[in-house]
């Protein structure tokens, strides 16, 4: 489905800033939604219809009450509405004040109250707000009242222009909601109503005297942002906790007249389980980057043994064998590295890949210059896929360093490039050099050396990838490519 601000680039006027101005709405707009009992549209004239001479109307967005059944079953957003049908809008927004009446609804046999509020950016009014409540049943309640007078409280600011607020949304996952709690502050800081919900999230801060008549700081609650949220007149939100037991989320929301601020709506949630959560996930986030560091340190251990084994052996080989194997067990050092500074099951692989190089570059131990170079990145990988490319790439690196160069005189630069990308759904790991080639001899499949057959059985056994050897032509450059390409998508590791 096509954004807010697609369907308004391709059928109306609207500019920038009006498109801007109407996405804040309709990120706040379920407060209105739930306050009115009401479905809520939102009309905006159509370029195709201004062009023909009439005013017809596009719909930008369209909310249901979370407190109410819906009147409307359909989507309506993207859809043409003929003014006809339609007669408040145009009349609200030729008028730029409010349009009660009534309206028709497809399936549904009696007529629906409506409301058209014309919504105002800039001076001008650009967008008509529509209200469709559903048949009311019997006479509202005393909180049912509340609502219904903030609402209107609230749509004299759509008119006036002052809300949605400039500053912030004032509603969204995590923001409190309507039927969390609602405290209604007038305009000298007292309360003049709280729902039951608010009532006991009050409780649960150890208020338990009659709220009504009285302010919050006499009560002996002292909400910061709620002070600001009076004094500016923009909206404020506070986490208000007792103990490490209890917080409970104050969002102030400033009603406004004529720049003038009347009073605060008050949505209160209690999120005392949220922070325990959040509590108990940064206790494990931290346990699990210990674990990750101490798994590091004792590799690293490892690592040091075997060099200082390889330093006191006399046969060259074995030396060779033991520094190998130090170097293999670094590179796993290196993911755990990573890991323990951002937990997760994902680790950024580009670290890793800076991490590698300075172990490759420390590693050199040629008589000429060897030069390095990276381009591209893979962003963020599985650790059971960012640990087995890390050893591979390692090995390959080294292997073109120990290898490619044996003819290559004092005066002559080694180069070896890295290059990472995806494409088509595989991370793809290409790393190439300037040296003498493959002999004609060479296969992958009969490798040489015991680092190749660990970079052929991690790639095609555990990453279930594939890995291609091949001598560059002289037009290319010479020197040796070494392709791999392991899968991303789920299952593609055993």
């Amino acid at each position: 489905m096509a954004t807010l601000a697609e369907i308004a680039s391709l059928r109306t006027n609207l500019s920038e800033s009006a498109v801007g101005h109407l996405h804040r709405l309709v990120a706040s707009w379920s407060l209105l939604a739930d306050l009115s009992f009401s479905d809520m549209l939102l009309f905006v004239p159509a370029r195709e219809s201004s062009s023909a001479g009439r005013t017809d109307f596009v719909v930008l967005g369209q909310v249901r009450p979370n407190n109410r059944a819906t009147m409307l079953n359909d989507d309506l957003v993207g859809t043409t509405q003929r003014s006809t049908k339609w007669p408040l809008v145009t009349e609200a927004l030729e008028s730029g004040t409010l349009s009660i009446g009534t309206v028709e609804i497809d399936g549904i046999d009696e007529s629906l109250p409506n409301w058209a509020i014309p919504i105002q950016h800039d001076g001008q009014f650009i967008a008509v707000l529509v209200r469709i409540q559903g048949p009311l049943r019997g006479p509202a309640s005393a909180y049912e009242t509340v609502y219904l007078e903030t609402f209107g409280r609230l749509c004299e600011m759509v008119t006036e222009g002052t809300f949605p607020y400039r500053e912030s949304d004032v509603a969204g996952p995590g923001f409190p909601r309507v039927g969390d709690g609602i405290i209604l502050i007038d305009g000298r800081g007292l309360i003049e109503f709280a729902t039951p919900n608010a009532t006991n999230a009050l409780h649960r801060l150890g208020l338990y005297a009659s709220t009504e008549g009285r302010s919050l700081k006499e009560l002996g609650l002292h909400v910061r942002e709620l002070e600001r949220a009076r004094e500016f007149g923009i909206p404020r939100r506070e986490d208000v906790a007792r103990g490490s037991e209890v917080a409970i989320d104050f969002l102030c929301l400033p009603i406004l007249n004529k720049a003038e601020v009347t009073g605060i709506v008050v949505l209160m949630r209690d999120v005392s389980e949220l922070k325990r959560l959040d509590r108990q996930i940064t206790s494990k986030d931290a346990a699990i980057r210990e674990v990750h560091h101490r798994v590091k340190n004792n590799l690293q251990t490892i690592s040091s043994l075997l060099r200082l084994q390889s330093r006191r052996s006399e046969e060259p080989a074995v030396s060779m064998a033991l520094l190998e194997a130090e170097r293999r067990i670094r590179s796993i050092a290196v993911v755990h590295e990573a890991l323990a500074k951002e937990p997760g099951d994902v680790v950024e692989f580009s670290e890793i890949v800076d991490s590698l190089l300075v172990m490759v570059e420390e590693s050199v131990l040629t008589s000429h210059p060897v030069e390095f170079l990276v381009d591209g990145e893979l962003g963020s990988l599985p650790t059971d896929i960012a640990t087995p490319l890390a050893i591979v790439i390692a090995e390959v690196l080294m292997n073109a360093v120990e290898h490619a160069f044996t003819e290559f005189t004092n005066d002559d630069v080694g180069m070896v490039s890295l290059t990472l990308r995806h494409e088509g759904g595989h991370a793809v790991a290409e790393v190439r050099d300037n040296g003498k080639g493959l002999s004609a001899k060479f296969s992958l499949e009969v490798p040489t050396s015991l680092g190749l057959s660990i970079v052929r059985d991690l790639v095609r056994n555990q990453l279930r990838g594939t890995i291609e050897m091949i001598s560059e032509s002289p037009e290319a450059g010479g020197g040796t490519l070494v392709r791999i390409r392991v899968p991303l998508g789920s299952g593609a590791l055993r």
